[in-house]
């Protein structure tokens, strides 16, 4: 049986498409025989740049709260590192927030 890992990210609303396009392609969301599965909810991002930091939105030093989507899916392991950099490569911001662990008893 395959390792799977589930990944959560939060991507601003203005670029949701293009992050879930790139990570399905990249083989994130394959369950069965479908792809690109995702379950997507909404929030607001809270960030303050730090000195040295070159934001995508806001102004160093200033609290920022930002639309985002909460992107939850399934990933193989073996293309755990090709989906994390397709989320670098399409994510506008400089430091993506996302998290994966493995997942246990998923059938």
């Amino acid at each position: 049986m395959t390792q799977l890992h589930a990944l959560v990210a939060y991507v601003p609303d203005t670029h949701i498409e293009e992050v879930l396009l790139a990570i399905g392609d990249a083989g994130a969301g394959r369950i069965g025989d479908y792809s690109h599965c995702f379950y997507t909810s909404p929030g607001t991002g809270r960030f303050t740049p730090q000195p040295g930091a070159q934001p995508f939105v806001g102004e160093v030093g200033i609290e920022e709260q930002v639309p985002e989507i909460r992107v939850e899916c399934v990933v193989e392991e073996a293309m755990l590192d090709v989906v994390v950099l397709a989320l670098r490569a399409a994510h506008p911001y400089e430091e993506p927030a996302f998290m994966t662990w493995p997942v246990n008893g998923w059938r």
